[in-house]
């Protein structure tokens, strides 16, 4: 399953599954319609993100297959490029460690098995190198979108590559939910994700790291996250096992961040969560929400602290509801995030859900190929939000429901420069 297929669970566990839609504005109405520096055809604000992701995982958007020709896998990795170019977007998000492996010459992990078939083959060029140049060719900023602790959908360490370092340090390894997870408790594997990581970011000048949200996985009905040897062995000055966690997770986000700092200074790193911190009846400086899924307590990642302590350069939550749903409305969230970063030095982008326009699956609300549009429109109220990124490439690309063409005629009438 995809990153966004846990997203889908979690909204299967919400609360409350209702699918009204608040009062929506006529097209091209609307606040800053139509004016300079508005979401009309007056062009870009200052600074502002227009992103995309581009999913590696499972072949979600590239390479479309495994075992395409090198030829063929780079003939579709710049087509993506050059609709990021025709969408009038300025960032590229690329899924460079989908599970713990990579899309680079790696010295620390094999080649991904969704460029040839097979974990560890070499494919005969190289995809991150490549994407880099050629997205700065085309005035594109490329960030190398990573996975920290993921190895496998699947939990037998034996269909690994020989030489992954899942296989020589068992230990490292957690199976759960049907997938194998490194173990973040681990100092040990802390050091070597980040490592791993990193590697890139000393080959390649790369604009940006980014993490999506995975951190501890997404909770799976009666299972357990069997990590007790860590905790006990590292737990002991934490009030409780979630306490511990977190500052796991804070641990691998500020060393992380500043490593980046060190090896490339102005490589910017950034964090795409779940889109609700906590909700408000658990917590009162939560969002008015009602989700099934909290990152605070289910992924034990504290992204509202990340923000207001300003230890990445920007926040993008994974906002993948519409305006009016009423137990996680885009258009109470996109606020509560913009309070969480105000008077900080945060970058504030929103993630969009464009794979969900035009899905007959999805609520009424998504089947107007304007909604998205509509994001936009609203987030201009508030300017701490400074740009969108668009789940994902192939919909860009594609743009089966008309969606995305339709934020490009309201809101990105010029080219856009690159991000602040």
């Amino acid at each position: 399953m995809s990153r966004r297929g846990f997203a889908a669970a979690a909204l299967a566990a919400l609360a409350t599954t209702t699918t009204g839609s608040a009062p929506r504005p006529a097209p091209g109405t609307g606040t800053g319609a139509g004016t300079a520096g508005g979401p009309g055809r007056g062009g870009a604000a200052t600074g502002e993100m227009r992103g995309m992701w581009v999913a590696t995982v499972t072949n979600r958007d590239w390479p479309s297959r495994p075992a395409l020709s090198a030829e063929r896998q780079r003939a579709e990795l710049l087509a993506h490029l050059d609709a990021a170019v025709r969408a009038r977007l300025n960032t590229v998000m690329l899924q460079v460690r989908p599970t713990a492996d990579a899309l680079w010459p790696s010295p620390h992990e094999p080649w991904s098995q969704y460029l040839t078939g097979t974990q560890g083959a070499d494919p005969g060029w190289d995809p991150l190198g490549t994407a880099v140049a050629e997205a700065h060719a085309r005035g594109l900023h490329l960030h190398a979108w990573f996975n920290p602790y993921r190895v496998a959908l699947h939990t037998d360490p034996a269909r690994l590559a020989a030489s992954h370092p899942a296989r020589r340090n068992p230990g490292w390894v957690i199976p759960y939910g049907g997938k194998l997870y490194y173990d973040p408790g681990l100092p040990e594997v802390r050091a070597f994700v980040r490592e791993a990581m990193l590697d890139a970011v000393r080959r390649y000048p790369v604009d940006g790291v980014h993490f999506d949200d995975y951190f501890y996985p997404y909770p799976v009905a009666g299972q357990t996250f069997d990590d007790d040897a860590a905790y006990d062995r590292y737990g002991a000055a934490f009030p409780d096992r979630a306490a511990w966690r977190r500052d796991n997770v804070d641990r691998l986000v500020h060393e992380t961040a500043e490593a980046i700092r060190s090896i490339r200074p102005g490589t910017r790193f950034g964090i795409s969560p779940f889109g609700v911190w906590r909700n408000a009846d658990v917590d009162p400086r939560g969002s008015a929400t009602r989700a099934g899924v909290q990152s605070y307590d289910d992924l034990h990642a504290d992204t509202r602290k990340w923000a207001r302590e300003n230890w990445i350069d920007y926040i993008c939550p994974q906002l993948y509801w519409n305006i009016g749903f009423a137990a996680a409305d885009y258009a109470k969230l996109l606020p509560w995030w913009a309070d969480v970063v105000r008077g900080s030095g945060m970058r504030l982008y929103a993630g969009e859900a464009l794979y969900k326009a035009g899905d007959p699956a999805q609520p009424a609300a998504w089947q107007d190929p304007a909604e998205l549009s509509r994001h936009l429109t609203l987030a201009k109220r508030y300017p701490e939000a400074r740009g969108h990124v668009f789940f994902a490439a192939r919909e860009v690309t594609a743009d089966p429901a008309g969606a995305m063409a339709r934020v490009v005629a309201d809101h990105y009438g010029r080219p856009a420069g690159p991000p602040s």
